[in-house]
């Protein structure tokens, strides 16, 4: 039976995302995707609320920064520059896409079976890498349908539930091909089941 954690990873000294986000601790940088290149390389298609093109370009990790639209850019990282941590990869371990990081931490959101997350916990202890545990539960049954997590993971990455919101309702729904009304109806479906799925872990993180 599978498990899905939420957990907070502190990136070590010359993981170029580690890095950078230190530098600008009060911003947000969130990786939409990332991709493994040959060699140990990788790339990532990023975005940030804060300007850190001079310091991701003078990081010995990145080879090489491409500015897309508004405030994405894609990057693309040398070997050992910072991808997926050594414990998540020996573990066999992927954490879903898009994931944000907030002054050298890193909140990821990992499905996983019960003996991968241990190996992946006891190679952090072994690694001296910090994490927080943030939440834990049993996926016996799926919470989102196929279709639910494709309109998920389409309102994430356009930014419709960003403050600000980066995209409105109809926007989405004229992407997406669907009726407004439709497209209301399938949200309001998924932030139920989030919410319900979840409401003990925000009642014991709030105040």
């Amino acid at each position: 039976m599978a498990q899905q954690v939420r957990i907070e990873v502190r990136l070590p000294e010359g993981h170029w995302a580690g890095d950078v986000s230190r530098q600008n601790p009060s911003g947000i940088l969130r990786i939409e995707e990332h991709m493994p290149l040959s060699k140990g390389r990788g790339m990532a298609r990023c975005w940030s609320d804060f300007d850190m093109s001079s310091a991701i370009e003078e990081h010995a990790g990145v080879d090489a920064k491409k500015s897309l639209s508004d405030q994405h850019f894609s990057v693309e990282i040398v070997a050992g520059g910072g991808g997926f941590l050594k414990p998540l990869r020996k573990a066999g371990v992927v954490p879903r896409t898009p994931f944000e990081i907030r002054d050298g931490w890193v909140e990821w959101f990992i499905e996983a079976s019960k003996d991968n997350l241990k190996e992946m916990f006891r190679l952090f202890d072994e690694s001296s890498i910090p994490y927080r545990l943030l939440s834990t539960r049993q996926n016996s049954n799926r919470l989102l349908t196929t279709r639910q997590l494709e309109v998920f993971e389409f309102a994430l990455k356009k930014g419709y539930y960003d403050v600000p919101r980066k995209t409105s309702l109809s926007e989405l729904a004229e992407q997406l091909g669907v009726a407004k009304s439709t497209l209301s109806s399938q949200l309001q479906r998924i932030e139920s089941g989030v919410m319900y799925a979840f409401k003990d872990d925000i009642r014991n993180q709030s105040p």
